[in-house]
């Protein structure tokens, strides 16, 4: 048996007694909180690096080391896979989410969504990126179906992730930011106005695609019923096949 053990040890680096092996994760900011919850139940060491997507998705092409990487959008999944960087790993359409327009929880700005210029006089509209972080570029869609966007795209403030548009906006340096319903959710220093419609921006979803063994069995758990439970309670939803 300890011959059988020492064999598997050198064949299965880090795999020990059928212990998952230590993982390391690049993850949309947006996943913050739910995903460190997630990797709780794991059983092994997850170390997780955020950031927006656009910023994950380069640092990965440049050979920064990482098992898996989850994207919240998947306009950077298919770049890293022109790249070649994913090789025959498939993308998994793994979380839903929704998008919003907040302000600071004691503010009493109350503006027209489909007007926001009119509320926001000489203030600014804080946004992920528009052509960089998913956040951004779903607000833009959105500012654009809503012709709103000639109006606005002067006057914004663009963020390098989503959770610094939310924090801007949780301390009222900014009166309005548009961000994800989970980011909402994860601060009670702001308050939601409107819910954007779905139909008013491209899907919301995040893929994840697994670079390397440990990266798939860390997949593999991440769609197991106990995790998406977890993330349902951060406020994210599974996405139908």
């Amino acid at each position: 048996m300890k011959t059988l053990l020492i064999l598997l040890a050198f064949f299965l680096p880090g795999v020990v007694l059928g212990q998952p092996a230590p993982v390391t994760v690049f993850a949309a900011a947006s996943l913050r909180g739910a995903l460190d919850a997630v990797a709780e139940d794991f059983g092994a060491d997850v170390s997780i690096s955020y950031g927006g997507s656009g910023t994950m998705a380069r640092q990965i092409d440049a050979g920064a080391p990482a098992d898996i990487v989850i994207l919240a959008a998947p306009v950077w999944m298919d770049w890293l896979q022109e790249r070649g960087i994913l090789g025959d790993a498939p993308q998994t359409y793994l979380l839903g989410n929704r998008l919003v327009l907040v302000a600071p929880a004691d503010s009493t700005i109350a503006p027209d969504p489909g007007n926001l210029a009119a509320s926001l006089g000489d203030m600014r509209l804080v946004i992920g990126q528009r052509d960089a972080v998913p956040a951004g570029i779903y607000a833009r869609e959105w500012l654009q179906a809503t012709k709103q966007w000639e109006a606005l795209q002067n006057v914004l403030a663009e963020t390098d992730n989503v959770r610094t548009a939310l924090a801007l906006v949780a301390r009222a340096e900014m009166p309005l930011g548009v961000v994800y319903r989970t980011d909402a959710m994860a601060e009670p220093k702001v308050r939601v106005i409107y819910t954007v419609p779905d139909d008013q921006h491209s899907p919301i979803v995040y893929p994840a695609a697994a670079l390397t063994d440990a990266g798939k069995v860390f997949l593999k758990f991440l769609q197991t019923d106990k995790s998406m439970d977890i993330f349902a309670a951060y406020g994210f939803a599974p996405v139908k096949p």
